[in-house]
């Protein structure tokens, strides 16, 4: 419980961890503060209904919608945030994504950085988390300046038919670059057969999530602290109010308080963003960073959905997460030249039968759960969620989140399911198969795995709350690293572009801060 820090990270997740491993070897003395605690290794780990329906590993919290209904979030608190819970797709987003692109519902804004700029920490990014995949598979994928260091999965039987069946409608399915720790494997180690992973934490440790791949190698050294079970529940400025002086924490139902020279919120969007609101007092009275009247505003979280094709044949596959599809990225070649982007599709692990359930809802009366839980391929659909200042994260009364959300772009949700159903029936009809059943749900408000936006980064203070380096234009020493600082969110995965600036960021505090720590080390050590 040291005072003495260069830095306090809140939050151990996909910004919080790989900004410690980056900081790391600098000799800056780091602080993180994870209001969670390690996830247990036992068997429970991978059992459905231990983990989706009794919620086993869920944070106990209810936050409330627009009209203040109670809704129960699906996040995780623990070390490694909800990357021990993810799926461990790592897609880079599109180049053009960074700059201004027009939807069905609207216009997504351009990026105050070039994907060029953040390249290298993609390829960084990477490497850190094990990616597996294919370069020049994905059709509208970005360029790379490295080949992926390994090389995807093998498919299992049906996901391979699957896949040419698809490539003779002339789509281009391609390997979903995935997380996958290939120093697992050696020669004298048990073989690793990849089975409940979406959604699961991962007892083998073969997923790359935060806590593995980037926290514990950093904290293998000295100036490096993990404090669990510390909910930071307010934040404090110098008597000046133009930077923050230290963080209060509540442990174990005490309170501490740590001070540092520069602190990072990496606590999710959402949070970060409540965090900052809850800190509001007399020099700032709408809450830390918030000028511009910004914080908790342009909220995202994608339009997602499960979507689940029912055939009349077994899928035996244990692993089936393994390709994707962007063909309908930048719109349906179908739609000719006024067509706008729709979105992502990849498969995604074998639904458990409470998401059969609320998936399948009145359809299909004739069958029941059971007997169509064997002859499913489970995909996610992804279409872009459009930032708007109404979509914002607000407090209740006592404190709690209040999350106001209205969807929007649902146009091109819609249209990436009715097109993808399509693809699947004329698939299976060229290959004389009986054409699928294609049954789909979109998440409702809970659904927050993808949240975003609440902390837009931007160069104008009066419409941003970060400047491009992720510093609050507001406070001379307080950044954010989750995905709070994206001001659109494309349509892929959030993770890997959340690694990406995360080790941007780092190489920022390591230029602003490094030289003086270590001079101020080498004067403790001569002392």
């Amino acid at each position: 419980m040291s005072d003495k820090h260069d830095i306090v990270i809140i939050g151990s997740g996909a910004g919080g961890a790989t900004l410690a491993h980056r900081l790391a070897p600098s000799g800056l003395r780091v602080l993180v503060l994870e209001r969670g605690d390690y996830v247990p290794r036992e068997q429970e780990n991978t059992d459905p209904r231990e983990v989706f329906e009794c919620k086993r590993y869920q944070a106990a919290e209810t936050w409330h919608d627009r009209h203040g209904q109670p809704f129960s979030p699906y996040t995780h608190y623990c070390v490694g945030g909800n990357t021990k819970f993810y799926g461990a797709a790592l897609l880079r987003m599109r180049e053009h994504d960074f700059a201004e692109v027009r939807h069905y519902g609207g216009v997504s804004p351009a990026w105050p950085i070039t994907y060029n700029e953040l390249e290298p920490y993609y390829t960084e990014a990477e490497h850190l988390y094990s990616v597996r995949g294919l370069r020049g598979s994905d059709p509208c994928e970005p360029w790379a300046s490295a080949p992926f260091d390994d090389a995807p999965l093998e498919p299992e039987p049906r996901i391979a038919e699957l896949m040419q069946q698809l490539r003779a409608t002339g789509l281009r399915p391609f390997p979903i670059p995935l997380g996958i720790r290939s120093d697992m494997a050696g020669p004298a180690t048990a073989p690793v057969r990849l089975g409940n992973f979406d959604g699961y934490p991962d007892p083998t440790e073969t997923k790359a999530d935060a806590h593995v791949s980037a926290l514990r190698p950093a904290l293998l050294r000295p100036t490096m602290t993990l404090v669990t079970r510390a909910r930071a529940i307010r934040l404090e400025t110098d008597s000046a109010g133009d930077s923050i002086e230290r963080v209060i924490v509540e442990r174990d139902g005490e309170r501490h308080e740590f001070r540092a020279r520069a602190f990072v919120l990496a606590c999710g969007a959402i949070n970060s963003a409540a965090l900052l609101l809850r800190s509001a007092c007399a020099g700032h009275p709408r809450g830390l960073a918030n000028s511009s009247g910004m914080v908790g505003r342009c909220y995202m979280s994608h339009q997602n959905g499960c979507f689940i094709a029912v055939y009349d044949r077994p899928n035996p596959s244990r692993f089936q997460k393994h390709f994707g599809l962007t063909d309908f990225y930048s719109g349906d070649p179908d739609d000719g030249h006024g067509a706008l982007p729709l979105g992502t599709i990849q498969l995604m692990g074998r639904s458990d039968r409470g998401t059969l359930e609320w998936i399948k809802g009145d359809a299909l009366p004739d069958q029941s759960v059971d007997s169509i839980k064997s002859r499913t391929v489970d995909f996610f659909l992804t279409a872009e969620d459009l930032p708007d200042p109404a979509n914002r994260v607000e407090l209740m009364p006592d404190g709690a989140v209040r999350l106001s959300y209205t969807p929007n772009n649902t146009e091109a949700y819609d249209r990436l399911v009715h097109r993808f159903t399509r693809a699947l029936q004329e698939a299976a009809r060229r290959a004389g198969h009986q054409p699928p059943a294609c049954l789909t749900a979109r998440l409702g408000i809970s659904g927050v795995s993808h949240q975003s936006g609440t902390l837009r980064f931007g160069r104008d203070p009066r419409d941003s709350v970060l400047d491009v380096n992720c510093k609050a234009h507001d406070l001379d020493n307080l950044y954010a690293v989750d995905a709070s600082f994206f001001p659109s969110s494309a349509a892929v995965n959030p993770s890997l572009t959340i690694m990406a600036n995360a080790l941007r960021v780092g190489d920022h505090l390591i230029e602003r801060l490094g030289a003086r720590a270590v001079a101020c080390a080498a004067q403790e050590v001569a002392s």
